[in-house]
């Protein structure tokens, strides 16, 4: 059976097709570095409200789209995570549901 080609995204009347992805992409706010914009917030495996703010309830550490730092300092984040859960500051997992 031959299928008609057309061009994809647009039906006939010049709308999209049903299923693709509308409002995708939107305008985001731009995040600063909380790290960069206070420069005396030092990042410390002993500081366990600043890590606890910086890992999910499920003890993942949170990527930099949802916390907003910048490379350098989400690499000094996830070490310092890393060390604060081998001193036993932090859980490896998250809280037991009960």
């Amino acid at each position: 059976m031959e299928q008609e080609r057309r061009p994809r995204g647009r039906d006939e009347e010049g709308g999209e097709e049903e299923g693709e992805d509308r409002g995708r992409g939107g305008a985001r706010r731009v995040r600063v570095c909380q790290f960069c914009a206070e420069k005396n917030k030092p990042i410390d495996y002993k500081n366990i409200d600043l890590l606890r703010s910086l890992v999910s309830d499920r003890g993942k550490i949170r990527p930099r789209r949802q916390t907003g730092t910048c490379a350098r300092h989400q690499r000094l984040v996830a070490e310092a995570i890393k060390r604060a859960r081998h001193m036993a500051l932090l859980p490896f997992a998250g809280e037991l549901a009960r």
